[in-house]
């Protein structure tokens, strides 16, 4: 079993959803980026979604978008990402931790070097935003070959035409898409969240975790009530690029991340 299909056994037997939380990878900086990572599951976070910087986010909003320039300006690397997730797993073996990104920096790696180091890592799991099911054979297999989760991305507008194809071959969890446009823009309603992951269900028995637009504690809990994953990364991000220095910055993002956790933990005792 692997360490998310182990995190999302323990949760559904809690009877509680997962709070995954996105940072991007050297945002501000290396050491308080890899401060924050290491601090997050003490915060609350039960699933890591660790950002690779990439020059052309085409699917992330401003936000993040800002925070993949500070981390690209700062000097982040795909290596350097890497070191993050094995300097995380000297103390910590248990979290799970997706890499997420777009395909060009891997592609410029080497995608066999990339699964073989991400494997060695301590790396649970992909997600790769402009990497189709139709090219699974660049890195969806490779990957899960190495026992790393590859987890696609679904969104409102996945028909019940595309959704099979999409999900045929997708482990780990499935990432549901709560709105149609960028991270950080918009949120959905309760009704059209629970319209939608009544329809996953029908074709998947994958953990469904929903995110972009989540950026409350109160957002948080009316989505736990319904999904088996809340995601929050804009909000989290924002954090960093309002914080005046880098020990407020991982501070601060600790503190909402624990505040998310507890609407997260109470979201179904309510």
């Amino acid at each position: 079993m692997s360490r998310l299909e182990q995190r999302f056994a323990e949760l559904k037997a809690e009877g509680r959803s997962a709070l995954v939380t996105f940072i991007t990878a050297g945002d501000p900086g290396y050491d308080a980026s890899l401060a924050i990572l290491k601090g997050l599951p003490a915060a609350g976070a039960d699933v890591i979604e660790l950002g690779m910087p990439f020059t052309d986010p085409m699917a992330d909003g401003v936000a993040i978008q800002l925070a993949t320039l500070r981390a690209l300006e700062a000097g982040q690397t795909l290596a350097k990402t890497l070191q993050m997730v094995r300097e995380f797993r000297v103390d910590n073996q248990t979290t799970p931790i997706v890499l997420m990104g777009y395909y060009n920096p891997i592609h410029r790696f080497g995608a066999d070097a990339f699964v073989a180091q991400a494997k060695e890592a301590g790396v649970d799991g992909l997600i790769i935003v402009d990497l189709p099911p139709e090219h699974d054979a660049e890195l969806a297999t490779p990957a899960q070959a190495a026992g790393i989760d590859f987890i696609r991305l679904t969104t409102p507008t996945t028909d019940d035409v595309r959704l099979p194809r999409v999900l045929e071959r997708s482990s780990g969890f499935v990432y549901y898409v709560s709105v149609a446009g960028v991270t950080g823009a918009g949120s959905a309603t309760t009704e059209q969240v629970s319209s939608a992951i009544e329809r996953l269900r029908r074709h998947t028995d994958l953990p469904i975790s929903v995110g972009f637009g989540i950026r409350t504690p109160e957002q948080a809990a009316a989505i736990a009530r319904l999904a088996d994953g809340v995601v929050v990364g804009s909000a989290l991000v924002d954090k960093i690029a309002q914080a005046k220095t880098t020990d407020q910055a991982v501070g601060d993002v600790l503190e909402l991340c624990s505040a998310l956790a507890q609407g997260v933990r109470g979201a179904r005792k309510a």
